[in-house]
């Protein structure tokens, strides 16, 4: 058996270069043809074996490409291209810890070759291994001291592990091996430049940072960050006067950047809780405004400091100008104003005062309002009534239907006047605000009607359309919106509309799709689309890794350590907590009730009905899903050829569309599979509640009470009067009490100091929980924590059960409950299995309540 790589003769070795460049320029057939014609002479030898290997591996024959090179490692051990190979083939296996491995190995037999020392360090930045990649590039920068990527990829290894001196002091070297300054058309030198720079501002050294930022800044090519930068070190620096030059400069370029106006505020001194600051932030902002008279910020802004009469006042001008000049968009300029009762009436108030006002047009108001030019007044415009009254109306629906001032049948008053004097009917706007609206009164069919309607009025409009797809969904119409999304998706892709989103990585699509599949209790199909979500979530993570050469290569360091950091937190992204959270209740019910996994993944909405029925209701779900997957055989051996993408790549076909196989094999242990979307959310947004709570269940489930218990107290100390605080107090001290054998004597006692010593008295939990329920009786949301510790407690009495029913409905009656609420507690009458009938009661009250949400008129 051979170790050492064997040498080939002449033609041989011409041949084996051949096949490199063919591998290297995707001549993937050539390449094996030329691989085969060498192993026919020397068929031990290792290195052809490994660059086989690579080329079947790029065709997707990972088995046998796995296989070839263990065999060339077997005959040339000592070869560092088959120990490359080796990890090159793992990279593409996303297994990048075996791949450092394999490239460690490679570069000990190989200590100065370039291109392993380099795929190497891509791996350890990819990792965030910043003590291997430091280590890398510092080797990579003393064998070619001259190549500025070195320098600057040490630089940042050296950054974000945290040594900044070290890192300025890299970049500060290679500056001085320069012998004459580069020109100013060289991006890579501006931008390492202004990336030194923003080092000496993380260290904390804006005095030094700013000299150099002056020193350098003639021949930066990105103006605005020097400008930027230089205020805020001058800010930093107390060197007032400056830094108000400095943001004045910036307010020429951008008027509408409220920063800008923040940092100028901070350069005069100017605090707006000051009652004597209030009159020269007004001077300010009213000088501010009069350079231009399409500035809106300068106007915007004097509304969050200005408080009574002088916010009137100021509310009355600015709301004027904007329904004289007809800007849609004014409710979204001011509603951040809601959160203060005092100015949300105040704004009513006048907004309701306009209805049977004309626009004024003798310059009373703004000059851009009246029109005024000069001094002379300009005619009104002939549709300036309409204007008026149309943005007043439409101003008032959106007041109606914000959550902070919701009175829906107002709302759906206004939106309607504004639509009668709409003077454009192909404007969709107003169509889509009265859809909103009676989405929100709970009639989603009728909300998806009207959305649809407003699409027909511009089928060309992609906004309107996917809109209209997410209404859709919401009504549960999910080949609809396929449907509506198809408009604008490639006809020849593979796996229709909806294989184009997936490729597409249409996030808000397959998360709006899953939760639609959720709520429709097929489960597997749910699943399927979280999971594709996920996986959307881990492309974007892998999809760094280009970029770790690509940036520097292009010499963009400043944009791509902000990647880095980015990256870091990619799964925190709102549409990755929906998906997660969704998919973790769905993999707690499975935990539960394995019953469901064996189902195929189908969630009757009816779980207590007789037995006949569930035997019924299962035959037939059989039966289906048996002439589904027929069709789904006899649909594939119609298929001769393999479907392929625009591109020519072939696509491979779904072998699971409706997720059965992949939700059975979840199914065996739902715990377990939570867990990976259960990681990223404690970890990423551990100030998320609904995280918490989510981490709270998994680990009580898995019966590891010290993750729970960190949970609980996670979620008190983020919300201590939210009712999951008081459940989860329950339920953990119900678990400790019944456990089988006690906790080792450290978790004990850590359980004891931070748990039981606060909750342990001399009432039982059953008492806590009656005690509990008086005093927040009124609240649904308090009494469904109530609910579900009483059925921890006794999970099988009837005469409890149905007590829950008739408290959740007393608490149905109460002012303020929302319609989510109510939502969720019907499906905590499903979760429990209650009968249709006891569930009855509960209905009939939300049916009261919300004459017209479908939900409750579906069941």
């Amino acid at each position: 058996m051979a170790q050492n790589p064997q040498q080939l003769p002449s033609k041989e070795a011409s041949l084996f270069r051949h096949v490199v460049q063919n591998y290297e320029t995707k001549q993937y057939k050539k390449g094996l043809k030329a691989a085969e014609q060498i192993l026919r002479k020397h068929p031990n030898h290792g290195d052809t074996q490994a660059m086989k290997a690579l080329i079947l591996m790029s065709q997707g024959k990972a088995d046998e490409a796995f296989d070839l090179c263990k065999l060339a490692l077997k005959n040339a051990m000592k070869s560092h291209i088959c120990w490359h190979v080796y990890g090159l083939l793992y990279r593409q296996q996303k297994n990048y810890e075996e791949a450092i491995k394999a490239y460690r190995f490679a570069l000990r037999l190989e200590p100065d070759n370039v291109q392993i020392q380099r795929d190497l360090a891509l791996l350890q930045m990819q990792m965030r291994d910043y003590t291997g990649y430091v280590q890398s590039r510092r080797q990579m920068l003393q064998q070619r001291p001259g190549f500025r990527q070195n320098w600057t990829a040490l630089a940042i290894g050296l950054h974000l592990s945290g040594d900044l001196a070290g890192a300025e002091d890299v970049l500060h070297r290679y500056e001085e091996t320069l012998r004459q300054t580069p020109p100013k058309s060289d991006i890579e030198h501006a931008e390492a430049v202004l990336y030194k720079n923003t080092i000496m501002a993380e260290m904390g050294d804006h005095e030094r940072a700013l000299e150099h930022l002056d020193s350098v800044r003639k021949s930066a090519l990105d103006r605005t960050a020097v400008m930027e930068m230089r205020a805020e070190y001058l800010l930093q620096l107390d060197r007032t006067d400056e830094a108000e030059k400095a943001y004045t400069k910036l307010l020429k370029r951008n008027a509408e950047r409220r920063d800008y106006y923040e940092g100028l505020e901070k350069a005069r001194g100017l605090d707006r809780s000051k009652k004597e600051d209030q009159e020269k932030l007004g001077q300010l902002y009213h000088s501010c405004a009069q350079q231009s008279e399409r500035i809106d910020a300068a106007r915007r802004i004097p509304l969050d400091f200005k408080h009574g009469d002088e916010f009137r006042q100021h509310a009355d001008k600015y709301l004027r100008r904007m329904f004289q000049k007809g800007v849609p968009s004014t409710f979204a300029n001011v509603k951040q104003l809601y959160s203060d009762q005092e100015k949300k009436e105040t704004i009513c108030a006048l907004v309701q005062g306009y209805l049977g006002e004309e626009p004024q047009t003798n310059g009373d108001v703004d000059q851009v309002s009246s029109g005024t030019t000069n001094g002379s007044i300009k005619p009104p415009m002939p549709d300036a009534a309409t204007t008026w009254k149309l943005g007043v109306n439409y101003f008032l629906a959106q007041h109606y239907d914000y959550h902070l001032s919701r009175d829906l049948a107002k709302a759906q008053q206004y939106i309607d006047a504004a639509i009668a004097v709409n003077p454009s009917p192909s404007d969709y706007t107003y169509h889509m605000t009265r859809a909103r609206i009676i989405k929100h009164m709970g009639d989603v069919v009728k909300a998806s009607e009207a959305m649809n309607n407003a699409r027909e009025m511009d089928l060309k409009d992609r906004y309107i359309n996917t809109k209209c797809a997410k209404y859709q969904l919401r009504n549960d119409q999910n080949a609809d919106a396929i449907n509506t999304m198809g408009m604008f998706t490639r006809k020849e892709a593979v796996g229709g509309p909806l294989g184009d989103l997936l490729d597409m990585q249409c996030v808000w699509f397959i998360t709006e799709d899953g939760e639609s599949y959720y709520r429709q209790g097929k489960l597997a199909l749910a699943m399927k689309r979280f999971q594709a979500l996920y996986d959307i979530f881990e492309v974007w993570q892998e999809d760094q890794f280009d970029f770790h050469s690509f940036s520097l290569r292009k010499g963009m360091v400043r944009a791509y350590v902000d990647m880095l950091r980015w990256e870091d937190r990619l799964q925190e992204h709102p549409f990755f907590t929906r998906a997660a959270l969704s998919a973790i209740r769905i993999y707690c019910l499975l935990h539960d009730r394995p019953d469901i996994g064996k189902s195929g993944g189908h969630l009757n909405g009816n779980d207590s009905e007789s037995a006949a029925d569930k035997k019924k209701a299962a035959k037939k779900a059989k039966r289906e899903a048996e002439k589904a997957e027929q069709e789904r055989k006899a649909q594939a051996a119609k298929k001769s050829q393999p479907q392929k993408a625009e591109d020519g790549e072939q696509k491979k076909e779904d072998q699971d569309p409706e997720g059965q196989e992949a939700f059975k094999i979840a199914a065996e242990k739902p715990l377990d599979e939570a867990m990976k979307y259960l990681h990223p959310l404690l970890e990423l947004s551990p100030r998320n509640v609904d995280a918490q709570v989510a981490g709270f269940e998994i680990y009580l489930r898995r019966r590891k009470y010290l993750p729970a218990l960190k949970c609980h107290l996670a979620t008190l100390a983020l919300q201590p009067e939210h009712p999951k605080v008081f459940e989860q107090s329950s339920r953990l001290r119900l678990a400790l009490e019944q456990l089988a054998e006690p906790l080792p004597q450290k978790a004990q006692q850590v359980v004891e100091e931070t748990f039981l010593s606060r909750v342990a008295g001399s009432k039982s939990i059953e008492a806590a929980v009656e005690e509990y329920f008086q005093q927040h009786k009124t609240s649904l949301a308090h009494v469904q924590a109530v609910v579900r510790v009483r059925q921890a407690l006794r999970p099988s009495d009837a005469d409890q059960k149905a007590k829950s029913v008739q408290d959740l409905s007393d608490a149905l009656k109460a002012d303020g409950t929302s319609l989510k609420d109510a939502l969720d507690g019907l499906t905590l009458l499903q979760e429990m299995q209650i009968s249709v009938e006891a569930r009855e009661k509960y209905v009939s009250v939300a049916r009261e309540q919300w004459p017209v949400a479908t939900v409750f008129q579906r069941r």
